[in-house]
This record gives C-alpha cells, sequence and structure tokens, in this order.
C-alpha cells in the first residue's frame, strides 16, 4: 500500500472554505479517478500557525502503478483546479510513502 501525502499551509482568510471544499469536493475527486482507495484530511498540531494552519491530505493507492496512473493521468488537471480556486494562499509540497508494517 502506498501513500500519496500532500502537506498543506493554508492562509487564515480561506481556512473554513478550504477545509469544506477539501472533505465535500477535493477528496471525493480524488477518490473518483478510481486510483485511490481512501483518503484522510489530518491536521498537524504543535506547530507555528501565525500565518494559517498545516494540514495533511493523505491518499491511499492499493499500488505504485496507481499512484503513477493518477500522476500521469489526472494530476496536471487537479493540481490547476486547485490554484485556480485557491491561487497563492496556500503552500504545498507532495511526498509519496510506502506502508511498510
Amino acid at each position: 500500500m502506498f501513500i500519496y501525502n500532500v502537506t498543506v499551509k493554508v492562509d487564515w482568510s480561506i481556512h473554513d472554505a478550504w477545509v469544506n471544499w477539501m472533505l465535500n469536493d477535493h477528496m471525493p475527486e480524488m477518490i473518483k479517478t478510481g486510483c485511490f482507495t481512501n483518503s484522510k484530511l489530518l491536521r498537524l498540531l504543535e506547530i507555528d500557525e501565525k500565518e494559517g494552519p498545516t494540514y495533511a491530505a493523505q491518499y491511499f493507492a492499493d499500488s505504485k502503478s496507481d499512484y503513477t496512473r493518477y500522476i500521469e493521468n489526472f494530476s496536471t488537471t487537479v493540481r490547476q483546479k486547485y490554484f485556480d480556486m485557491w491561487g497563492d494562499r496556500f503552500v504545498a509540497f507532495r511526498s509519496l510513502m510506502q506502508i511498510v508494517q
């Protein structure tokens, strides 16, 4: 099992709308690609939140080929939609992790 992790620092000015959009629109859209079986939204704690809170959106893929299919077929469109929606009011970085146990 693989986890596609997107860590996002969100500006306070969009926080509530962003969380609602993530839970009700974006994350279900990611599952609908067929590349991921589950998703979770986690809030990082004990960090500086002056400029906004930080979240980790995690998407679970059964295989690396499922993740690769997402990157090759969906990621460009999904990322553009993200930027169109929120502009420069967030900072994100992505990582791929493998569950060991």
